[in-house]
Formats: C-alpha cells, structure tokens, sequence
C-alpha cells in the first residue's frame, strides 16, 4: 500500500505544496511544530533514509538546503533545524523546522493549528523565497 507521501506525490492527497523536482517534493507539515514545518521527501518510496541509494540521499539532501535557505528567508528564526526521525509515515523524510531554541524541535510540543487560509500563504511566501 502506497505511503500517505506517496498519496501526495501522486496528487491523490491535497498538499500545501512548496516545490518539487523529478526526484524530491517538499510541502508544509500539516501538524506542525512551528509557523513553516517543511517535509522534504525523496519521490522513491524508501522507509529508511539510510537505506536510500547514495544518489537519492544527495538529491535530497540538496533539495532540503534549497528549501531551507528559502524558509529562512521567509520565517524569523535564528536557524531552520533539520530532522529526521523516520517513525511515523513509512517514507523516507527530512522535516525542516524554523528554530530559535533547541525546544522548538520537540516532538512532544502540542502541534500548532492553522487555517487552511494561514497554510496557503505560508506555503505561498516560502515559494517566492526560492
């Protein structure tokens, strides 16, 4: 059974959509930590990110600094916090958090929740930074 990131990839699941190449999609959390929470997914669904081929890994790993330097263009924050923890959807993934304390990258924070409205235009705002 495909991944819920497969599911997106495909457009079969809606995705506040921030870029995407032949090899890599990345899109807002919808549970994020903070304002911008960005996932950064390989289009190969793969569960563990170690065990991507050498040139997946690359490709996502330059597509997720792309992203990051735009978010922080876009987010106030002193640094973008990069993570991957691999537990909760079976793909392969790299989430990109705006940070100002090594807190702000704590699972167990209560999840923000946004308008469909404030998701749009974060995503928006991050894509005219790329």
């Amino acid at each position: 059974m495909p991944s819920i990131f497969t599911k997106i990839i495909n457009g079969d699941v809606p995705s506040y959509k921030i870029a995407e190449d032949d090899n890599c999609i990345a899109f807002l959390d919808v549970f994020p930590l903070k304002r911008g929470h960005v996932l950064v997914v390989p289009k190969k669904e793969v569960d563990y990110i170690f065990d991507l081929d050498s040139q997946t890994y690359n490709q996502l790993m330059a597509f997720s600094k792309t992203i990051a330097v735009a978010l922080k263009k876009t987010i106030s924050c002193k640094r973008v916090g990069l993570t991957v923890v691999g537990l909760e959807v079976p793909h392969a993934h790299i989430h990109l958090i705006p940070i100002n304390s090594v807190n702000d990258m704590n699972f167990a924070n209560e999840k923000l929740q946004l308008t469909s409205e404030e998701f749009s235009s974060i995503a928006l705002q991050i894509k005219e930074n790329l």
